[in-house]
């Protein structure tokens, strides 16, 4: 599938800030099911823009402006081709070890009434379970959306009833882990035909003897083509499209507009 990106981030302060700096991951990287044909990031002012690799293998932009800024729009575009590999992640930078990905954080950290969820998809091989548990948290919370990033734990999402694709993303994974797991948290894209106000977001986790392995609890299935997969971490901090600073008093303002279209001429 040929999959076009219009990724558009409005700040407004109410004050003018004197300077900002940000780390960007918004840049997918080539898998052996997914290439990127072109992408740009741009900005609507003079800024400094340094690509770099995180710990994680993550493509990162780290982007420098000086103010004073009343205003910033960052604009992302590209183009990806993808394929259908039943969720199985395939030629992706690995620099670290699946056993990394046991490590909880304060946002994936479990609780009682968690674990003994988790604990109700257990039985039969490991796959098997995390299908599971899969379909069992898609059934829980049938509407996901993508949504702004709350900084809530999985503990807390799971306790409540109003989720988005990110923490429901987040209680997977620290379900995934109480069942001895690797697991770990993905933003990207997913065409669905629809604008959102945030990338979407779902989980992986380690199966010996297959790999990496993608789950979607917001569908209850495993990514397809349709998914454009941008960046791993431990959780939704580790992973953010956009994470920073600024220097200045008052108040931000943001408006995000993102498509994610399907091209023609690609099956």
């Amino acid at each position: 599938m040929r999959i076009a990106i219009d990724h558009r981030t409005h700040y407004k302060f109410t004050n003018p800030q004197a300077r900002i700096v940000q780390m960007l991951r918004l840049t997918p990287c080539d898998t052996q099911d997914q290439t990127v044909v072109h992408w740009h990031i741009g900005l609507d002012r003079d800024a400094r823009l340094r690509d770099a690799v995180d710990g994680f293998g993550n493509a990162v932009t780290m982007l420098y402006a000086e103010g004073p800024i009343t205003e910033l729009e960052l604009t992302v575009t590209g183009e990806v081709l993808t394929m259908e590999a039943s969720g199985v992640v395939r030629g992706a930078p690995e620099p670290l070890p699946p056993i990394l990905y046991r490590r909880s954080t304060p946002r994936t950290l479990s609780s009682v009434s968690l674990a003994e969820f988790a604990g109700d998809q257990a039985g039969g091989t490991p796959l098997e379970q995390l299908h599971r548990l899969n379909v069992a948290l898609h059934k829980r919370y049938p509407s996901a959306p993508d949504r702004p990033d709350t900084g809530i734990s999985a503990a807390e999402a799971f306790a409540g009833k109003r989720v988005s694709s990110r923490d429901v993303a987040q209680i997977f994974i620290a379900a995934a882990r109480t069942l001895d797991a690797p697991a770990r948290y993905v933003s990207g894209y997913r065409r669905d035909g629809e604008a959102h106000s945030a990338p979407h977001a779902w989980a992986e986790a380690w199966v010996e003897r297959i790999g990496w392995i993608g789950f979607d609890p917001a569908t209850g299935l495993s990514p397809d083509e349709s998914y454009i997969r941008v960046a791993v971490g431990l959780d939704a901090t580790g992973a953010a499209s956009i994470a920073g600073t600024r220097v200045g008093q008052g108040e931000e303002q943001l408006d995000v507009d993102l498509h994610v279209d399907r091209l023609g001429g690609e099956e």
